[in-house]
């Protein structure tokens, strides 16, 4: 009698246990799997096809309203009237002009109006200039909250740099640390990285990407974090996110590597590998990321 009430006690500690344990898995679930999508443009002008496909992945109703993030320009209205221009010419929903600063960072109504926008698209300029406004603010929670709700998080150079966890900022660290589009160093600790939005955990993004031959700064990137698949998109071509699905659109070309094997640093600072997973997507290709 003892034993059968204390095997049944131990079935019902079971099965609180292993329903706790899917719940929380489902929360987790939840939390790695936003609603919406990303649409990361790799910089140069943008075609009308480019253009109507970003409308087409913001799936928006009537009653949707697209917004402008301009604070990566030096010149934040002629950024946001040129990138309205296109938008508009593709779909008759209102386009607002967000342009955030510290003085302003903490207006609701402007941070309900992001929040609640189906399209966010971040302009092209100096990512660190962005990332300094938006940093540790309500600002970058309304980003999220709007990704996380099924909007459409869009940008293009600077605007594809924020979108990682590490942002590539474009200096080099070691010895002559002038910028250089291309980097003219393999070394270790060469690439300086700074904390961008985190919509991609696991993705760094390099833009310009062919135009500018920027691939030692994509390997130094991978070096950097060998754990992590590095992007790097050309001018006129962009990457469509959707969980962990990669849809290529535009007229160039992406480029993504990862898994470097044998990685290793000299003791002259070099970085050397026996071999890494290189892949070379265009237009209508699909690709997934960890």
């Amino acid at each position: 009698m003892i034993l059968n009430i204390l095997y049944k006690t131990v079935q019902k500690q079971v099965l609180v246990f292993a329903l706790m344990l899917i719940s929380c898995v489902s929360v987790a679930q939840q939390k790695a799997s936003p609603k919406g999508s990303l649409f990361i443009i790799g910089g140069g002008s943008r075609s009308t096809e480019l253009v109507q496909k970003l409308i087409k992945t913001a799936n928006m109703t009537a009653k949707d309203y697209m917004v402008v993030l301009p604070m990566s320009s030096g010149d934040p209205i002629g950024s946001f009237n040129a990138i309205k221009e296109e938008l508009s010419s593709q779909a008759s929903n209102s386009i607002g002009y967000l342009n955030f600063t510290a003085q302003n960072a903490n207006n609701k109504q402007w941070l309900d109006s992001l929040s609640n926008a189906k399209l966010i698209f971040i302009t092209g300029g100096d990512q660190s200039r962005f990332m300094k406004v938006v940093l540790n603010t309500s600002i970058y929670k309304a980003i999220h909250d709007a990704y996380n709700n099924g909007a459409t998080v869009a940008g293009t150079s600077a605007g594809a740099a924020v979108m990682s966890k590490y942002m590539i900022t474009g200096n080099q660290l070691v010895g002559d640390t002038a910028y250089s589009a291309t980097f003219n160093k393999l070394l270790d600790k060469n690439i300086e990285f700074e904390q961008g939005l985190g919509l991609l955990t696991s993705v760094i993004i390099d833009q310009h990407f062919v135009r500018r031959s920027r691939y030692n700064r994509l390997i130094s990137a991978l070096a950097a974090h060998p754990s992590f698949d590095c992007v790097g998109i050309d001018e006129g071509t962009a990457i469509i996110v959707k969980g962990k699905k990669i849809e290529v659109a535009g007229e160039s070309q992406v480029l993504r590597i990862a898994d470097p094997k044998n990685l290793k640093t000299t003791k002259t600072g070099h970085i050397k590998m026996e071999s890494l997973r290189f892949n070379m997507f265009t237009e209508g290709d699909v690709f997934y990321v960890k």
